[in-house]
């Protein structure tokens, strides 16, 4: 490392000391493994625009996280990956692919909820897996599906996450007499500050207090199951403030809300346990809850407990998510899920509270100035749907604002989508010649996702979006 670099990316304060006791590392190897995530989450997100639909993940690797791995189809592609400082895997199924079986899994299990408990795409290992208590009842429903072969496991498994709520205790703040959840990042929604946790937390129109039993806020929305994010707007006496606790008495500031990836530490606040680190395993996985079934969670090996359901994930300086639910403890360690925190700013419209100012900067090509702004890849005559291969839902009726910066030479097409009954259905189309496009839509209340498609060309792209 190069003298300069370690002031740039000095770590929060209490960070340090979080990740050597979650994690086992002592002060330096803490020290090393946020340098180098500074330095390698870069490499990755290039390299897998470049790969484009040859690209099968990327995760870090080492107690220091001093290894940046890169999967890639074509062995072609791995002196790109070596002149980037990355090791190259060469491995048999594309990252979309992965996707797309495993909502073919979730469409196929969902309802079945004490089959499989957690689905998730394993790219250090490129399948899709499937955790569960019955695995012959899960492999016969996924065989019956038309899903069979390498790509996908079946293991026997113990864990079944729970929702972390109704516990007293610590910071927090309240849902009527006993209720607790955590607060997880401040936002604003024009004037209206207010912040963001956990649907399962509250209804919309709940009444909140604060930690102090002070008179706080009102539940303005709340999604959950399929998704898992609420946001409260708060009275005039409550200040939004772009920090998290860090359990030691100060705080973490929150500079932005990049995605971290797999393999690199992350740190979770709540109410009942204060502030714990791990690492992230996997991303867009789907957990069945007694209370029903949430898609496109964040798996961690951070531990949590009753009560912290709704609070902050972050990685360094990087607001990553609200904690969902999970399984274990904090004593004897567990497994938590994360709702990603850009689906929930692009759902309700809100802008993330930052330490550079609101709105945080945007930096999206000629798409600039989104609430949500999501990276993929298309192949020639293939598609792709986002947020994150997901959907987003909106309670209000309202503007639905996409634009679409993809790669020079393509033609690529963008589609606004709504579920209407049991179908998807185009209900605004920018088909015009070369790779940018635009969406403008005035929508009802309902579920909708982008169709990015590639009629000539192909590569990465960027796709910027507000919902009302």
């Amino acid at each position: 490392m190069r003298a300069g670099r370690t002031a740039r990316v000095a770590p929060p304060a209490g960070m340090l000391e979080a990740l050597q006791r979650d994690l086992g590392l002592n002060a330096a190897q803490a020290q090393d493994r946020l340098l180098n995530e500074a330095r390698l989450v870069p490499v990755a997100e290039r390299l897998g625009k470049v790969l484009g639909p040859r690209f099968g993940g990327a995760w870090l690797r080492g107690n220091s996280a001093h290894t940046l791995v890169v999967a890639t189809t074509s062995a072609a592609d791995i002196p790109v990956i070596l002149a980037a400082g990355a090791q190259a895997d060469v491995v048999t199924r594309p990252l979309t692919l992965l996707n797309t079986l495993k909502q073919k899994i979730d469409a196929a299990l969902p309802a079945k909820k004490l089959i499989s408990t957690v689905r998730y795409v394993d790219v250090r290992n490129n399948r899709v897996v499937v955790l569960t208590p019955r695995p012959d009842q899960a492999e016969t429903l996924i065989q019956a599906a038309g899903i069979s072969g390498p790509a996908v496991i079946v293991l026997p498994s113990s864990e079944v996450p729970l929702l972390l709520h109704d516990l007293v205790g610590g910071n927090a703040f309240y849902i009527g007499v006993t209720r607790r959840c955590s607060i997880a990042f401040p936002v604003l929604k024009g004037a209206q500050a207010g912040f963001v946790t956990a649907g399962h937390c509250g209804a919309k129109g709940a009444v909140t207090t604060g930690f102090n039993r002070v008179a706080q806020g009102v539940f303005q929305a709340s999604t959950f199951p399929v998704d898992d994010y609420a946001w409260v707007g708060v009275t005039p006496a409550w200040t939004p403030t772009p920090a998290v606790d860090n359990g030691q008495g100060g705080t973490v500031p929150v500079a932005g809300a990049k995605p971290a990836i797999e393999g690199a530490s992350v740190c979770r606040a709540g109410a009942t346990t204060d502030f714990h680190c791990g690492l992230i395993q996997q991303r867009d996985a789907s957990v069945t809850y007694p209370q029903g079934t949430v898609l496109g969670l964040t798996r961690t090996t951070v531990c949590a407990e009753g009560g912290d359901s709704g609070g902050a994930f972050i990685s360094v300086d990087q607001a990553q998510g609200i904690v969902s639910g999970g399984s274990g403890d904090c004593n004897l360690g567990g497994v938590t899920y994360f709702q990603p925190l850009l689906e929930v700013l692009s759902a309700y419209g809100l802008e993330l509270r930052t330490t550079a100012g609101n709105p945080p900067p945007v930096s999206t090509g000629t798409c600039t100035g989104y609430t949500g702004t999501h990276d993929g890849t298309v192949g020639a005559g293939q598609f792709a749907y986002q947020p994150q291969g997901l959907s987003y839902t909106t309670k209000a009726a309202g503007l639905h604002a996409g634009c679409l910066d993809g790669p020079l030479g393509a033609d690529l097409d963008l589609y606004l989508q709504k579920l209407i009954g049991a179908t998807w259905q185009s209900v605004a189309t920018a088909d015009g010649a070369g790779p940018d496009e635009k969406i403008s839509h005035t929508g009802t209340p309902g579920r909708y996702r982008y169709k990015v498609a590639a009629t000539a060309g192909s590569g990465a792209y960027t796709l910027g979006f507000t919902a009302p």
